[in-house]
């Protein structure tokens, strides 16, 4: 398939890698994007390989948090620019969003919009602030999280456009307190760090395997024997792991521990077995799964 200077542009913006190279590896793929991004790694084209996302949405991300902290909602509302998402018709509708999820806890978008909150239908609000801005509006992505024996913790990042809750299982009632700046600093970890998993158990077998292939492709260019590939890629694969679960990520807080050591340490200290369950963390430039 003929490759296009656009497609070639696009991956030059994602990878960092030079335009012949982002040719070549889009030729080599048949024009499949995340392909491509896979050859340049393994090929040590790209100055840093990131993963493909889509343009970056404007709108903003909100949370709250009910039930005396056991349970937490985090709702991301979109538009075309950064103009209307700071405008309070766009803010109060989105205050709605969030209000009508808190109210209804429907169990995805198309059930939130056939919805009513405050005798208004979800969908015709919806169809009324598109006509009043004249953009594009979506409620993109929502979650609704609860943890009877636990803490949930939110955390909106400066602007409204990056927002993480945090859901943290077995926390004893008496020592629910003392927990909580613990939570709001590992809220903050996954903000800025942005780990895609809680533990390493976690990050399925494909991704194990395609990192390793990568990892033993590098190796191999750098001239390494045959025989120690694999020793040299499960070693870069434990960079990798620290790197992208949240458990075993340096804390920001304390460089001289893991966000794990902290956890174990508050446990310790406190007799208790607090255990990160999940997060989520929205961005507005994240794509949507």
């Amino acid at each position: 398939m003929a490759i296009t200077a656009q497609q070639v542009k696009e991956l030059r913006d994602k990878t960092g890698a030079g335009m012949m190279d982002c040719k070549k590896a889009l030729t080599e793929a048949n024009g499949d994007f995340d392909k491509a991004i896979e050859i340049l790694r393994k090929k040590g084209a790209a100055v840093a390989a990131k993963r493909a996302e889509r343009n970056a949405s404007e709108g903003i991300v909100l949370t709250k948090l009910l039930d005396n902290e056991t349970t937490g909602i985090i709702v991301e509302v979109n538009c075309e620019t950064d103009f209307v998402a700071k405008s309070d018709d766009f803010i109060n509708f989105a205050n709605f969003i969030l209000d009508a999820v808190v109210s209804n806890q429907p169990a995805n978008i198309t059930e939130l919009l056939s919805q009513t909150f405050n005798g208004k239908s979800v969908q015709e609000e919806l169809t009324a602030i598109i006509g009043k801005i004249g953009e594009k509006i979506e409620v993109s992505r929502f979650a609704i999280e609860k943890s009877e024996n636990g803490l949930v913790t939110d955390y909106i990042h400066h602007g409204s456009k990056l927002g993480v809750l945090l859901v943290v299982d077995d926390v004893k009632s008496e020592v629910k307190e003392e927990l909580i700046p613990l939570t709001k600093d590992i809220a903050m970890q996954i903000a800025a760090m942005k780990p895609s998993y809680v533990y390493r158990e976690e990050v399925p077998e494909e991704v194990i395997e395609k990192e390793k292939e990568i990892y033993r492709e590098i190796a191999r260019k750098e001239g390494k024997p045959e025989q120690i590939l694999d020793r040299i890629s499960e070693g870069r694969l434990n960079k990798f792991f620290k790197e992208n679960c949240l458990f075993e990520q340096v804390s920001v807080k304390d460089n001289s521990k893991s966000v794990g050591d902290l956890i174990k340490d508050f446990n310790t200290k406190h007799s208790s077995n607090a255990k990160i369950k999940l997060f989520h963390r929205y961005h507005l430039s994240d794509e949507k799964k």
